[in-house]
C-alpha cells in the first residue's frame, strides 16, 4: 500500500512539473496574437500601407477581431499622429470589404465599456501612468498642457478603453516606437513600460525578432536598446 501511494504521489509531482514547465513555456513568447500586433503598429508608424494590409489580413487570420485591429491604431495616434491613424482605419475597411467580397466574416468584438459618469479622467490617467511608467511622471516644466493631456487623454481615455489590454497597447506601442526615427528615448521608456505591465523579458525579445521579419533594420537598431533595459533591470 504504502508503495503505491508513494507511485501516486510520485506521478502527482511529475504531472505537477510538466503543467508549470508547459505554463512557462507559454508565458516565455508573445502568442500568434499578440504577435500579430507588432507588425500591424510598426507599418501603421511607418506609413506602408501596402504592409498594413497584410498585416491586418494576417491579424484577422490569427484572432484578432475587428474592434481590436482598429483599437491598436486608434491607440497609436497618440504616438504616431491623426493623419497616419486615419489613413490606418482607411486601409483595414479597404482589408474588410475585400476580405467580405471574398465571404469572409470577421468576428466584430466587443466595444469599449463605457467610462462610469463623473470620473475624474485627470486623477485616472495619473493613476494609471503611474501604474505603468513604474513612478510618478511630472512633465509640467516642458508643458503644463502636454503633462494634462498625457494624463487625461492618453492613460486616461485611451487606456480606459477595455477592447485591448494594457500589455496588448504596450506591444503595439514598443513596435510603432521602434518603427519611427528619432524614437529611440520613448522606446527604451516603452520597454520598461512593457516591463512593468507584465510581459516578460522573453515576449519583449519577441516583439523584436517579429520586427526582424518587418524590416531587419528596425529590428537591429531596437537590439541593443533592448539589451540595456534588461541587463538594467536584472
Amino acid at each position: 500500500m504504502k508503495f503505491l501511494l508513494s507511485i501516486f504521489l510520485l506521478l502527482c509531482l511529475i504531472f505537477a512539473g510538466s503543467n508549470i514547465s508547459s505554463a512557462a513555456a507559454q508565458n516565455s513568447s508573445l502568442s500568434t496574437k499578440q504577435q500579430s500586433i507588432v507588425p500591424i503598429a510598426s507599418s501603421m508608424a511607418t506609413g506602408d500601407i501596402a504592409n498594413l494590409k497584410i498585416a491586418v489580413n494576417n491579424g484577422l487570420d490569427n484572432g484578432l477581431t475587428v474592434n481590436e485591429t482598429k483599437e491598436v491604431i486608434v491607440h497609436l495616434y497618440a504616438y504616431c499622429g491623426f493623419p497616419r491613424a486615419l489613413n490606418g482605419l482607411t486601409a483595414v475597411n479597404e482589408v474588410l470589404a475585400e476580405r467580405q467580397a471574398k465571404g469572409i466574416e470577421d468576428v466584430v468584438g466587443k466595444e469599449a465599456a463605457p467610462i462610469p459618469a463623473g470620473t475624474d479622467m485627470l486623477q485616472k490617467g495619473t493613476d494609471v501612468q503611474t501604474q505603468v511608467s513604474g513612478r510618478k511622471v511630472d512633465l509640467t516644466a516642458l508643458s503644463p498642457a502636454i503633462d494634462e493631456y498625457l494624463k487625461t487623454h492618453l492613460f486616461g481615455d485611451l487606456f480606459a478603453r477595455d477592447v485591448l489590454t494594457f500589455q496588448e497597447r504596450e506591444i503595439a506601442t514598443i513596435s510603432a516606437l521602434a518603427s519611427m526615427n528619432g524614437t529611440e528615448s520613448q522606446f527604451q521608456s516603452h520597454l520598461n513600460c512593457g516591463l512593468n505591465v507584465g510581459l516578460t523579458g522573453q515576449q519583449l525579445q519577441s516583439i523584436v525578432n517579429t520586427l526582424e521579419k518587418v524590416n531587419p533594420q528596425i529590428a537591429d537598431k531596437a537590439q541593443p536598446i533592448l539589451d540595456n533595459v534588461l541587463a538594467a533591470r536584472k
